[in-house]
C-alpha cells in the first residue's frame, strides 16, 4: 500500500510538471522562453512519471522505463538545441 501511494505522487507531480510546461508553451512571449519552459518542464515530469511506474515494475520493465526516459531526454534536448539554434540564425539574418 505505501509503494502504491508513493507511485501515485510520483506520477501526479509529473503530471503536474507537464501542465506547468503547457501553461509556460502558451503564456511565454517569444519562442525560446517557450522552448527553455516545456523542455525543462518535459523532462522533469517524464522523469517523475517513470520512477512511479517503476516502483511497481519488474526488472526487465524497469530497464525499459530508463532506456525510455534516456531516450526521451536526449531526443528532446537535441531536438530543442536545433529549434533555439534555428531561430538564433534566423534572427541573425533579419538584423544584416
Amino acid at each position: 500500500m505505501p509503494a502504491n501511494l508513493l507511485s501515485i505522487m510520483l506520477c501526479l507531480a509529473g503530471a503536474f510538471f507537464f501542465l506547468g510546461g503547457t501553461v509556460g508553451l502558451l503564456r511565454f512571449p517569444d519562442a525560446l522562453s517557450r522552448i527553455h519552459a516545456l523542455t525543462k518542464a518535459d523532462n522533469l515530469g517524464l522523469g517523475f512519471v517513470v520512477l512511479g511506474l517503476m516502483i511497481d515494475s519488474t526488472l526487465p520493465d524497469i530497464i525499459k522505463l530508463g532506456l525510455i526516459w534516456g531516450l526521451a531526454l536526449v531526443g528532446s534536448s537535441s531536438a530543442c538545441y536545433f529549434i533555439a539554434n534555428y531561430i538564433l540564425h534566423t534572427l541573425d539574418r533579419k538584423g544584416d
